[in-house]
């Protein structure tokens, strides 16, 4: 197939516009001579080194002359040297040229998992050695090392007085505020870091659930789609917001889970569609799984667990130098890695889980959700657990607050977000959610309650124009309000 590119008002082959660009460098006295091809051991080392530098700058000089032949029309050249640039062009003495992609490096969290379990394995192996150097050591030569650690202990202490001043050097140049809460937090991982990982994280995720996402025109992912725009929409002025691209999967699986990644990857499963009984409830689970995004809860759990991680090793490398047989220095192996997490891991996540509830009520409150459905959410989840006799972890266990603890936590979140919504204006603008399974879904379930009194949900049936997936006759449901949109007070929008 011949490549045809533009040049003035005319079509010609790329071929021979390649062959007027050598024409033209030969007259411009250029040693560009033709000859029969030799191989490299037939040339000299001058001829050998100009083959080298034509093949590698041909590209160069033929872009330089086709932009010279092409004033006039730039985007046909453009166009033409991405094309000739992914083929191999064959040169003047019969060699390839090709591009490739560039290499990307590993994310900095990525290469730290990586790393992770050799640097505790390297503890393990210099603990054991240690303990073998000691035990094959004559105890005179024993005493004698004794002596030289009391002689030389101001200067072990010392030592180690600089390694703890260095680490805490470290620590307090990595501490951050949390965007919306103002706590202040050890974050050693960039934001950017996480992105990248993040990407990587999503190419896999896509991948594992390749066979069970949900079609973009189903009902119930058009469903989560409204619900996180509108979400978006009503906290824009949130910088952490605004700047993430969110995008929504649906994965067709039981399970009630759902997630979203850092970079705005929203992953919801049909369990949790299922699970969730109304508009606000849907509306506060995305909101906190939304939040954990903008809060960088991500970077800011492997921030920590990688600190504890580098201390940690100080203490497994005791553990194997201490303990007489390797049996015991493995069971004290294993209570150490219990041990950080009952004391600092899971506790952390579970304040996590907790920052991300109190930040995704008032998420959802700005987009006049009923935040009182939050805390009966979490009461129909500890009821359906019962009816399935999933066994109760305690919570010291688990990394999430338990079902009773979020609900009576939640009791306690709920004025602030109340008193938010009079401040927060809500506009005319609908929140239009059709579709087949939009009527099971946002059903108006339980005893009444009150209603803020700037949002409610209207249920109103369809009368013109039935929406793309839409049963006839079935209603629809729109998010609407009854006042204009109008300035917030100063304040109002502040997450207290």
């Amino acid at each position: 197939m011949e490549m045809y590119i533009h040049e003035s008002s005319y079509f010609y082959p790329l071929s021979a516009h390649l062959t007027s660009c050598f024409q033209v460098y030969k007259q411009g006295g250029h040693a560009w001579k033709t000859r029969p091809f030799l191989s490299s051991a037939q040339l000299s080392t001058k001829d050998r080194f100009q083959r080298a530098t034509n093949t590698a700058i041909l590209p160069l000089r033929t872009a330089i002359f086709a932009r010279t032949f092409l004033p006039r029309d730039k985007t046909a050249f453009l166009q033409a040297w991405r094309q000739a640039k992914g083929v191999a062009v064959r040169t003047l003495w019969g060699h390839h040229i090709h591009t490739s992609r560039p290499l990307r490096a590993l994310p900095a969290p990525l290469i730290w998992l990586l790393l992770k379990p050799l640097q505790k394995l390297l503890a393990v192996i210099l603990g054991r050695s240690i303990r073998k150097w000691w035990v094959a050591l004559p105890p005179n030569r024993r005493q004698l090392a004794r002596e030289a650690a009391w002689r030389n202990r101001w200067v072990l202490t010392a030592a180690a007085a600089i390694i703890m001043v260095i680490a805490a050097l470290f620590l307090l140049t990595h501490l951050d505020e949390s965007p919306l809460t103002g706590r202040t937090r050890l974050l050693v991982f960039s934001r950017e870091n996480y992105m990248e990982l993040a990407a990587v994280m999503t190419e896999d995720y896509l991948e594992k659930f390749a066979e069970q996402l949900v079609p973009g025109d189903d009902p119930s992912h058009r469903l989560v789609e409204r619900v996180v725009q509108h979400l978006a929409d009503r906290n824009k002025d949130v910088p952490e917001v605004s700047s993430i691209p969110w995008s929504v999967h649906v994965v067709k699986d039981p399970t009630v889970n759902a997630f979203v990644l850092p970079n705005g990857k929203v992953f919801m499963f049909t369990g949790m569609l299922e699970m969730v009984a109304d508009i606000h409830q849907l509306s506060f689970v995305l909101g906190h799984e939304m939040a954990h995004a903008i809060l960088g809860h991500s970077a800011e759990q492997a921030s920590l667990s990688h600190v504890v991680d580098l201390l940690s090793l100080i203490l497994l490398t005791a553990i194997w130098a201490l303990c007489p047989r390797d049996s015991l220095a493995v069971f004290g192996h294993w209570i150490q890695g219990k041990l950080i997490q009952l004391m600092f891991s899971r506790p952390y996540s579970r304040k996590l889980e907790a920052e991300a509830d109190k930040v995704g009520m008032q998420l959802a409150a700005k987009a006049c959700a009923d935040v009182r459905a939050a805390p009966v959410f979490w009461q129909q989840m500890e009821i359906t657990d019962q009816l399935r006799a999933v066994p109760a972890v305690p919570e010291w266990l688990s990394t999430h607050p338990s079902h009773r603890n979020r609900v009576t936590q939640m009791d306690r979140f709920v004025p602030q977000p109340l008193c938010l919504m009079p401040c927060v204006k809500c506009s005319a603008e609908e929140l239009s959610l059709k579709g087949s399974g939009a009527k099971r879904l946002l059903r108006v379930s339980g005893p009444p309650v009150r209603r803020p009194p700037r949002c409610l949900l209207q249920e109103r049936p369809d009368t013109a124009g039935q929406g793309q997936g839409q049963r006839a006759g079935e209603p629809e449901l729109k998010l609407t309000t009854t006042a204009p949109m109008t300035s917030a007070p100063p304040g109002c929008n502040k997450y207290p």
